[in-house]
């Protein structure tokens, strides 16, 4: 299979490795020479396949006429973190370029796969939710990641190809394990829905090769959605620290010092249901929170004999 990750940043440069090492071939696009150099960098690691790199910008579309032909297509670029504004630019704008450059061609690609976000439910006081459960994104940011999934999936139709949305609960893993926020405190109430990044690029080469979610959207979520202060906690415990403290989320608003955006996340809260995405036959490298934070708790540990020492 021939895949383009459009945005091969912290989940495409596992999922290209993971593809090549399977023999598909592979190539990650990104905007900048430092990433381009990133990509290599994990090409000259695999054993097997082919992984290559291009630079392209997902909301030029001049720049898109050069990267190659592709039998799926991942939309996996980033906003940088910046604002609303800058996220319709890449989320919306950005890949309707991409479904246009590669629809227009003359063997487009069967499908695209569009990596949203849970962010895109909203509220539900803890409930579950799964991809039954209707959106209600509350901010400007998630109504355009909304926005972007309508795109991923009617855009696509029209030029023939099938589009897939898939749903990232928080991300987690190497270099992204920021203990230091649930360690050090105080740790705000709610629940933590989570997936390490290993079994979100794991997700999405599985739907690829098990030809899974066509046209459907699809949460990727590990199996234990988890309670702030219970995990805060069981790291505090497996760690070898001190619990942290814990606040309220009506504590933390009072303290005055957050944005509109950051309060409504706070106050939002729900737990994902995986049931789709192990139906389709998923098996998770890390099936909860215990197993995907277990090299950061070792790293940890040592780290703090050596500094006792």
């Amino acid at each position: 299979m021939r895949v383009v990750i459009v945005g091969c940043g912290y989940v495409g440069l596992e999922l290209s490795r993971q593809l090549a090492e399977c023999d598909h071939d592979v190539t990650g696009v990104r905007r900048s020479e430092a990433g381009r150099e990133a990509i290599e960098a994990v090409s000259e690691r695999i054993d097997s396949g082919s992984i290559s790199a291009a630079r392209a910008d997902a909301t030029d579309p001049q720049s898109l006429t050069s990267l190659p032909d592709a039998d799926a297509v991942i939309f996996a670029a980033s906003s940088g973190g910046r604002g609303a504004k800058a996220a319709r630019e890449v989320y919306v704008e950005g890949l309707r370029c991409v479904i246009e450059e590669y629809g227009s061609r003359e063997t487009p690609p069967e499908r695209l796969v569009y990596t949203s976000s849970t962010g895109v439910y909203g509220d539900h006081d803890g409930a579950w939710v799964d991809e039954e459960t209707a959106i209600n994104p509350t901010t400007e940011k998630t109504r355009v990641l909304a926005e972007a999934e309508r795109v991923a999936v009617e855009a696509t139709t029209e030029f023939g190809m099938d589009g897939t949305v898939a749903r990232f609960a928080g991300l987690y893993g190497p270099d992204r394990y920021r203990l230091d926020r649930y360690l050090n405190g105080p740790v705000t109430s709610g629940y933590l829905n989570m997936v390490h990044r290993d079994d979100a690029a794991g997700a999405i080469r599985y739907l690829l090769e098990a030809d899974r979610a066509r046209d459907e959207s699809v949460l990727v979520v590990d199996n234990e959605p988890v309670d702030k202060h219970a995990f805060a906690d069981w790291l505090a415990d497996e760690c070898g620290v001190a619990r942290p403290e814990k606040q309220s989320k009506s504590e933390r608003i009072a303290d005055g010092d957050l944005s509109m955006a950051a309060t409504r996340r706070i106050q939002t809260s729900k737990r994902c249901s995986n049931d789709r995405l192990r139906s389709f036959g998923y098996d998770f490298a890390y099936p909860t929170f215990r197993e995907g934070y277990r090299d950061a708790i070792v790293s940890f540990r040592a780290k703090k004999s050596n500094s006792s020492e």
